[in-house]
Order: structure tokens, then C-alpha cells, then sequence
């Protein structure tokens, strides 16, 4: 685990790493497959240092805040959003 990791990630961390060696992954895999898991939670989360990539990607424009979207063309959409 990551330095600075709270109790509740490393809880996590254990349970997906035991989850995967009860499903018959080797321990390594089962490792690896707990840690992307619980570092993909803590970015999504505000957690780490660096935000996650997919924090906004994938989300609709409404849902990011911009209204009336439909009525917009796709270069006024993306002047909204910053890009």
C-alpha cells in the first residue's frame, strides 16, 4: 500500500487481494489486481495527489455542469468545458 494510506483503503487492499486468491489467482496477480483497485478509488476520490484521469472523463456535459447543452454546437460545448 501507498504510504499514507488510511485503515479503511488497507482494509480494502486485503479484502480484494483475499477475494482474488480465493478465485484461484496466483498471490501476485491477486496483489496487483488489489492495488490498481484501491489506487483507482483513491484518485477517484480526491485521495491521491494526482486526480484521476476518468474523474470527469465519460461524464455528459450536464453532468458536468453545462447548461443547455443540446442546444449547443459541439465547439461552443467544448469552450464550456474549458478544452
Amino acid at each position: 500500500m501507498p504510504r499514507g494510506s488510511s485503515p479503511k483503503r488497507e482494509r480494502q487492499y486485503e479484502h480484494i487481494k483475499q477475494s482474488g486468491e480465493q478465485r484461484g489467482m496466483s498471490e501476485g496477480r491477486a496483489k496487483e489486481m488489489a492495488s490498481r483497485t484501491v489506487n483507482n478509488e483513491r484518485a477517484r476520490s480526491g485521495e491521491s495527489k494526482t486526480a484521476s484521469r476518468s474523474s470527469t472523463q465519460g461524464k455528459s456535459a450536464s453532468q458536468r455542469g453545462v447548461e443547455g447543452p443540446s442546444t449547443m454546437t459541439k465547439q461552443q460545448v467544448k469552450n464550456a468545458l474549458g478544452h
